[in-house]
């Protein structure tokens, strides 16, 4: 995937502020070992063929991700990107170009993350990151969150 510019501004704005989600979107951007869990989940996603062509995995993994921290369900990630600038910008969806995956989309991942016990393995994940996150902010970093 291209780099990723986590973007908060959307059209005209004069006035502009990181809010904590951006901020807390791009720490999340360098902490999490984004290849390597694509790398696990790849061998058992499908492949173009036929119908629709498969959302990219690490879009995929990246709308997972934002469901765990955000406490979203399926529907609920997909209103959230279709109404945040800065969690599109982490997903890299740029709706002048395409839509964002629907709930139905999300959901069969989540099925095939849980069918393939890949659940275990992005929930450790998770943990991990959340620790580390847990880490900066005590140790004095928290001004990323003010």
């Amino acid at each position: 995937m291209k780099q990723r510019t986590l973007a908060t501004q959307s059209g005209f704005e004069r006035y502009t502020k990181k809010t904590r989600r951006a901020l807390f979107l791009e720490e999340m951007e360098q902490v999490v070992p984004w290849a390597e869990l694509c790398a696990l989940i790849e061998p058992v996603y499908p492949k173009a063929g036929q119908g629709r062509p498969p959302v990219g995995v690490e879009r995929m993994l990246r709308m997972y991700f934002l469901q765990q921290w955000f406490n979203l369900s399926d529907p609920a990630v997909e209103e959230a990107l279709y109404e945040s600038v800065s969690l599109r910008g982490f997903v890299d969806i740029d709706l002048g170009r395409e839509p964002v995956p629907d709930e139905t989309t999300v959901c069969k991942f989540r099925h095939l993350l849980e069918e393939h016990q890949l659940i275990a393995i992005t929930a450790l994940i998770t943990v991990i990151v959340t620790e580390i996150v847990t880490t900066i902010l005590h140790k004095g970093l928290d001004r990323l969150f003010k």
